[in-house]
């Protein structure tokens, strides 16, 4: 399963330890792949590092590193490393799915951002990943304005490749206004979950022990009625 945004800083990781989360309490055995991490030049945690922090997967991988916060295959360039190629990517996550029950992988960025490139020397994205392995996707979204276009341009990007999706927000509010309710009421139909805004920050054990609440059964969680969320939520 891909975890990809409608943007950067949409909360990916933040979900991507929540559906970790939610799996393993529910019994799997958890992969998260993170094909390409940027910006690691000043030594802040890499996105693996906080979903380990906060989930503990079974396993956690990150396949290439660069120092420069930019798209994945721009930051190889900049920093004159070889770019990740698409098959080492695809093999790579085969390769967790050998073992375990649940792989997640995280993307950089949205869903067409170039990751690295091709035996052919074109560039690939989270969307040829998603084809090559025949995966879902979950799409991150904004609680706020302007997610509803950036998450129905994704959604209509991934129908076309015939690769299933559904959206989770990545951060909703804790005082939520007009334009979240409105916004969820519209994305309901795809909605799989709602992560609440600061939930990295938490302790781990809460972490986990919170997560399947955050998300439907599609995602491992226990969230079955946005009626009875949203009231409690108001």
């Amino acid at each position: 399963m891909l975890v990809t945004g409608t943007d950067t800083e949409v909360g990916k990781t933040v979900v991507t330890a929540a559906i970790t989360a939610a799996a393993q309490a529910a019994g799997l055995r958890v992969a998260v792949v993170k094909p390409g991490q940027t910006g690691t030049a000043g030594g802040e945690p890499g996105d693996v590092d906080v979903v380990n922090r906060l989930a503990a997967p079974l396993t956690g991988r990150t396949l290439a590193s660069f120092p420069d916060p930019l798209a994945p295959l721009a930051a190889a360039r900049v920093a004159d490393l070889p770019p990740l190629e698409l098959y080492t990517a695809v093999d790579a996550v085969r390769e967790e799915a050998d073992k375990h029950d649940l792989v997640l992988v995280e993307g950089a960025g949205g869903l067409l951002v170039p990751m690295g490139l091709r035996p052919s020397g074109e560039p690939w994205t989270m969307a040829d990943l998603a084809v090559s392995l025949g995966a879902p996707a979950v799409v991150v979204a904004r609680a706020g304005l302007g997610t509803l276009n950036h998450t129905a341009l994704t959604l209509e990007a991934l129908d076309r490749r015939a690769v299933p999706a559904g959206v989770v927000i990545g951060a909703w509010p804790s005082s939520p206004e007009l334009v979240h309710w409105s916004n969820l009421t519209d994305l309901v139909p795809n909605l799989l979950g709602a992560v609440p805004d600061g939930a990295g920050a938490i302790d781990p054990g809460v972490f986990r022990r919170s997560a399947p609440g955050w998300l439907t059964p599609a995602l491992h969680g226990v969230l079955d009625d946005w009626r009875v969320w949203a009231e409690e939520s108001s």
